[in-house]
C-alpha cells in the first residue's frame, strides 16, 4: 500500500508517516517503480503502535526503545514496566503542575471584578506585579 493508505489505516497524517520513515523509526517495505514508499501490514502495525505510544506522550526515543522491546520476544516485561512507570511519574508531575495553575488562575479570576475599571488582578499576576 502507498503512504496515504498506510497513514489512514494507522490513524496518522501522511506527513508524520514520512517523518517516521525519514528518521528510521518505521522503514517502508521498499519503493515502487515510480519511487513511492510501499508499506505492508507489519509497518502499519508499527505505525499504530507509535501513534498509541505518542498519545501517552512517549518521546520519539522512547518509542524507538519500546518498538525494540515489542519486537524482541526474549525481552523482559520488567523493562517495559519500568518505562511505563517512569512515564506515569512524569504525567503525575504534569497533573500536579496543571492543578496548581488551575487553582492560581481560578484565584485571580475570582479577584478580578470584570467591570469597566482598568485594574485587573489577572493581568497583574501574569506580569508578576500582583499586589504591587
Amino acid at each position: 500500500m502507498n503512504v496515504g493508505q498506510a497513514a489512514e489505516q494507522a490513524g496518522l497524517p501522511v506527513k508524520t508517516v514520512r517523518y517516521y520513515a525519514d528518521i528510521g523509526l518505521v522503514e517502508p517495505q521498499g519503493r515502487s517503480e515510480a519511487g513511492y514508499r510501499i508499506y505492508g501490514a507489519s509497518e502499519v502495525s508499527k505505525l499504530t503502535f507509535i501513534r498509541r505510544a505518542r498519545a501517552f506522550d512517549f518521546s520519539i526515543g522512547d518509542c524507538r526503545e519500546l518498538l525494540g522491546l515489542y519486537q524482541d520476544k526474549s525481552r523482559s516485561s520488567r523493562d517495559v514496566k519500568a518505562m511505563a512507570l517512569k512515564r506515569l511519574e512524569q504525567i503525575d508531575g504534569k497533573l500536579e503542575e496543571l492543578h496548581k495553575l488551575r487553582d492560581e488562575l481560578a484565584r485571580v479570576a475570582k479577584e478580578c471584578r470584570g467591570d469597566n475599571r482598568p485594574d485587573c488582578p489577572i493581568l497583574d499576576s501574569f506580569s508578576g506585579q500582583e499586589n504591587a
